[in-house]
């Protein structure tokens, strides 16, 4: 997930929200692998796993909702997967 900061999201930057954002992943029964902050057309990063697509975009938008931050979802496969899929 790429996610780009708003002016009122800037306004709420704090390690507390953070955690209120890896909570609602959690509870959206996803997983945190990693999180990142950027420079450049995006401000943030997170690499997140899902049981699917459907609830990724689900969370994608109740994070969009409790952060103001934009996110865009990403559905991404190993490559190894990949091959297998294509094979």
């Amino acid at each position: 997930m790429l996610g780009k900061y708003s002016e009122k999201a800037l306004e709420g930057i704090s390690g507390e929200r953070t955690k209120e954002a890896t909570g609602l992943i959690e509870k959206s029964g996803g997983k945190v692998d990693a999180m990142f902050a950027l420079l450049g057309g995006y401000d943030l990063a997170f690499i997140v796993d899902f049981q699917g697509v459907q609830e990724a975009m689900k969370t994608s938008i109740a994070l969009t909702k409790l952060t103001n931050v934009s996110f865009a979802t990403f559905p991404a496969v190993t490559v190894k997967e990949f091959d297998k899929m294509i094979g």
